[in-house]
């Protein structure tokens, strides 16, 4: 019982009790969902749901977030992420965003291209971000794409293909920089 009020008691000095009455709010567009934060206010974080699954666990939104989820379409997204101002996420087939995710502002992940293009049907290819991934400011994260875990994407990027795990990628589209040093315990 006393851990279960000390990791309450630090929830709210991290989150204002406001915070967590909007994601309350909030959490009601989603299917299943755990403790969701909705910071800075209005614009309120807005779903367009056309009848596909969006889970959550407990993760933090920011204003302006966009989901848009298509029929028969799936979202979730891991504990820990958060989503910063401004993002849209399209999901007509499935997006699936994992743990402790860095969402930067104006992101935009989308596993469509919301319109045909030489064919009778639009292309839909799931997108995967993996564990610890950080997304900077105004990127682009187009259909079929995999970020692997801990991968970093610099600002302005777009993203086209598959970023292997703990590598910094960046450009449009986005290529190769370097990577991310990855700490090995020390066994004793």
């Amino acid at each position: 019982m006393k851990e279960r009020y000390r990791r309450i008691l630090k929830r709210l000095r991290k989150h204002s009790i406001s915070e967590h009455i909007a994601g309350l709010w909030f959490s009601r567009k989603f299917t299943r969902h755990g403790i969701l934060v909705v910071s800075e206010g209005f614009p309120f974080p807005k779903i367009i749901n056309k009848g596909g699954t969006i889970t959550a666990e407990n993760c933090q939104f920011y204003s302006g977030v966009r989901i848009e989820i298509g029929a028969g379409a799936r979202l979730h997204i891991g504990n820990g992420t958060y989503i910063n101002r401004n993002s849209l996420i399209v999901s007509e087939q499935k997006v699936t965003i994992g743990r402790d995710c860095k969402i930067s502002w104006d992101v935009i992940i989308m596993d469509t291209d919301q319109h045909p293009l030489n064919s009778e049907v639009p292309v839909r290819e799931p997108v995967v971000i993996e564990d610890r991934a950080w997304i900077g400011c105004r990127c682009t994260i187009l259909k079929g794409v995999t970020i692997g875990e801990g991968a970093i994407i610099a600002a302005g990027s777009v993203v086209t293909r598959d970023v292997p795990a703990h590598c910094i990628y960046g450009g449009v589209p986005a290529r190769h920089l370097g990577d991310v040093e990855v700490a090995v315990p020390v066994e004793a």
